[in-house]
């Protein structure tokens, strides 16, 4: 409507039965809208929620391991850790060192470099291992920021679901048959066992 003055524009809001709102107070002159303004506040309020719901708030995951770590034993750290990078989480390695092994802290700074070289498709190293008392600390920061990885589960959570509800016996019938053919295997191999009996 232009610059008009305001009276003129309190006297418009009444005529057309809504609200004078201020939307941009340092403007010169300051910018106003005719409208509801519980309509206004409501929608306010479902937009700053729909952007904390996209905010992602980086979480620093913690994996401690010993020097001389069991081999299954690294797999299953190594396992947390590349879940942890994939869900876009970083990661604080820590090496633990407890009495002579102080005097060995190759045997950590090695074993640090092997846990990034083996998920470097998944992160990097965003601080070098560096000793800490008797600790040695290293952190991996992953390739995908946190809302791309919250984006694709999203999606793949979806999936899913379609897919459950395209096919909503599958995977009853999936477990049926796998029960079956485990009971055919086991006839199979108990039969020649009963004939070299009778032998």
């Amino acid at each position: 409507m232009g610059i008009v003055p305001l009276a003129k524009a309190l006297e418009l809001a009444q005529e057309y039965d809504l609200d004078l709102v201020e939307v941009a107070a340092n403007a010169r002159p300051p910018v106003c809208k005719l409208m509801d303004y519980g309509k206004f506040k409501y929608e306010s309020a479902m937009k700053a929620r729909e952007a904390r719901k996209n905010q992602a708030h980086t979480v620093i995951k913690e994996m401690k391991l010993r020097p001389k770590i069991d081999p299954h034993d690294y797999d299953t750290k190594k396992g947390h850790v590349v879940r942890f990078l994939k869900q876009g989480d970083k990661v604080k390695i820590t090496i633990m060192f407890r009495g002579r092994e102080q005097s060995r802290p190759e045997l950590g700074y090695r074993l640090l470099q092997r846990l990034a070289e083996d998920v470097q498709d998944l992160g990097f190293v965003e601080s070098n291992p560096k000793q800490d008392g008797r600790n040695m600390i290293m952190v991996l920061g992953p390739h995908k920021k946190k809302t791309e990885a919250m984006a694709e589960a999203r999606q793949a959570q979806e999936a899913r679901k379609a897919d459950a509800k395209a096919n909503p016996g599958k995977s009853q019938n999936a477990a049926e048959t796998e029960h079956a053919e485990a009971t055919e295997d086991s006839v199979e191999t108990e039969a020649p066992a009963e004939a070299s009996a009778e032998a």
